[in-house]
Order: C-alpha cells, then structure tokens, then sequence
C-alpha cells in the first residue's frame, strides 16, 4: 500500500477538545498573568518573519496556539468546536491531527514567503485560522448535505458556506480589506486541505462538495 495513503487505526479519542483546551489556556494565561508576559509569548509563539529568519521555526506550529483578543478566540474554538469534532469522528483522531496541523503549519510556511517578499518581516501572524478553513473544507467534503445557520438564520449548504467564505477571503485579500486579518494565510489552510484529500485519500473535492 502506498505509504501516503495509509490508513491510520481508527480511534476516537476527542483531540478537538484538547486543542481547544490548549487554545484557552495559553489565551487565559496571557491574559492573566500581564501586559510583559503577553508580549514575551506573542513573541516566542506568533509566526514573526524576522524571528522564522533567525531560526524560529517551531513558529510555524505554535503559531496556531496564540490569539490577539477575545473575539479572535471565541470566533476560532466555536468554528474548531462546530466543525472539528464532526470532522474528527469521520477521520479518527490520528488522521485529524495530522491534518490539523499539516493544513495548518503549510498555511503558516506559505504566508512568511508572502511576508518575507513583500517585505513584511516584523508582521506577528497568530491564530487557528488557517487551519480551521481546512477543517471546514473538510465538514464541507464528508457532510455535503448539511445545512449550517449563518449567524443562527440564514441556512446554507455546508460546500455553499465553505466555497463562499474562500470567495470573500479572495476578494478580500485582493482589495487588502481588513488589513488586520491573515486572509492569505485563510486561503492557503483551504488549499493545502483541498492538496491534503487529494493525495492522502485520493478524494477529488470538487465532486463531493458539487455533487459532480
């Protein structure tokens, strides 16, 4: 079998809880423990061009585990939560892991080669994001029939809802709207999730998400 795509046992251990659990705590800590202490782990764990120039690549993970404010993280758990733990019941919790952060690290590699060439070394990317439109992508391919309630009213198609989102972040991040958001780095943990089911399963998205 080819050692791309083989399967990992299927368990169901509940890793999306534990991420989220992790996300909170750093959040919380921050917050808690002062203004000097935020600095320093905005520093060591944000993805900052500069610093990955000097060799901090574990940025490129822990990345994911640093939020700037309230709503940031708020937003990024419940998607993770809605999301994730659907996801993670169809894949196994190995398989979402690997996914998780693959999607996730990729998105972060790809937005420091937009930084570093156009010049935007002291940028300080942060947030679950990138990896969490690949999560979404991937409730969009397994649940194409789900319907999900924008803003608690407006019902959409799970793949209608995911393909939209990647529309806005598109124009978007060609119009430079919402300069505070990493809408590249949101492109990127979709497409590296769209690579991610076509290499490791063999699973075309586009068919599953249009039913073609």
């Amino acid at each position: 079998m080819n050692i791309i795509r083989r399967p990992f046992k299927y368990r169901n251990d509940g890793v999306v809880y534990w991420l989220i659990g992790v996300n909170v705590f750093i959040f919380m800590t921050a917050q808690f423990l002062g203004r000097d202490f935020r600095y320093f782990l905005t520093l060591r764990l944000s993805m900052i061009p500069l610093a990955v120039m000097e060799g901090w690549v574990w940025t490129f993970v822990t990345y994911m585990f640093m939020h700037g404010n309230f709503s940031h993280i708020i937003f990024n758990m419940f998607g993770l939560y809605i999301f994730g733990v659907q996801v993670e019941r169809q894949m196994g919790s190995r398989e979402f892991l690997l996914f998780y952060f693959i999607t996730g690290s990729l998105a972060g590699v790809f937005s420091f080669a937009v930084y570093y060439f156009t010049g935007n070394y002291v940028v300080a990317l942060m947030g679950a994001s990138g990896a969490l439109f690949a999560v979404e992508l991937a409730y969009a391919i397994f649940y194409p029939d789900s319907i999900i309630y924008i803003w608690g009213i407006l019902p959409l198609r799970a793949p209608v809802m995911v393909l939209g989102f990647t529309a806005l972040e598109l124009v978007f991040s060609i119009t430079r709207q919402s300069s505070g958001v990493a809408h590249l780095t949101h492109l990127a943990g979709f497409g590296f999730g769209w690579i991610y089911f076509l290499t490791r399963f063999g699973m075309n998205p586009w068919r599953r998400l249009t039913g073609r």
